[in-house]
């Protein structure tokens, strides 16, 4: 069966991961599971730079990739970096079954202003749905509305709707077929 497995990466609050299980099995039209283990991200925080490095994250949740997951995502609340970008949102390899994504800057208070709960849980599932897009061959839409249009600040993401454009959803089930 295909299904989404959500991974805690450290502490992530149940009601978070909730509301993005239910927002992804509703857009993607998918059961999406939550998985009762979590995995402890220290093997890739860089002190120097106080983050975590997400493409070490991938690679070590592709060993936990379970078959009875289609896809696995993983969830955190840490600050994620690749080296050549101060920080991402998250990362998915092209066609690959992983993907990461991290609130810590979907946050409102990240930039100083008070939280928004609702707006974080918008920000992060669209998040979600854009790197579960790169796991099925989808690269950045030029269509600003699309999950995938690429975002890199959060007033981007407040632009896009939850769902691909019609253009990306064809790509997508064609691919997700496989």
């Amino acid at each position: 069966m295909r299904a989404v497995a959500l991974l805690a990466i450290g502490e992530v609050e149940r009601p978070l991961l909730e509301n993005l299980r239910l927002g992804i099995s509703r857009q993607l039209s998918l059961p999406c599971t939550l998985l009762a283990e979590q995995l402890d991200p220290g093997f890739a925080l860089h002190p120097e730079r106080g983050q975590y490095h997400s493409t070490e994250i991938l690679g070590r949740m592709s060993r936990l990739l379970l078959a009875s997951a289609w896809r696995l995502l993983g969830v955190t609340g840490f600050d994620l970096y690749i080296p050549v970008l101060t920080f991402v949102f998250g990362e998915a390899q092209l066609g690959d079954a992983c993907a990461v994504v991290s609130y810590h800057r979907l946050r409102q208070e990240f930039y100083g202003l008070p939280a928004d709960q609702e707006l974080l849980r918008a920000r992060l599932l669209k998040e979600a749905i854009h790197e579960l897009g790169h796991t099925l061959d989808l690269t950045h839409c030029e269509d600003i509305t699309c999950v995938m249009s690429a975002s890199h600040a959060v007033e981007w993401i407040d632009l896009k709707l939850p769902g691909f454009c019609p253009a990306c959803r064809t790509r997508a089930l064609a691919t997700g077929n496989s």
